[in-house]
């Protein structure tokens, strides 16, 4: 089990800076390169660098606050 828990391990890692990195050249580097490069149709419009966080935070957000009222909402029929 231990292989099979670093091999995940591993691929979660390379997920992560895979994404880390797209999203830093995307919104740091790609705004000083020239619009008319072809670099640009690899990625999103600019737009989308905000929205997608935000977006992604707000669901995020909300399924903790679903999971909190759950909880709350079954501690409180155990206790009755």
């Amino acid at each position: 089990m231990e292989l099979a828990d670093r091999a995940v391990g591993f691929l979660l890692s390379f997920i992560s800076l895979s994404i880390f990195t797209y999203y830093t050249f995307w919104v740091i580097i790609l705004p000083f390169v020239d619009s008319d490069n072809f670099i640009h149709n690899y990625f999103l419009p600019q737009e989308y660098a905000i929205l997608i966080p935000v977006c992604a935070g707000v669901v995020l957000l909300c399924l903790l606050c679903m999971f909190i009222g759950f909880v709350m909402l079954k501690s409180k029929k155990k206790m009755a």
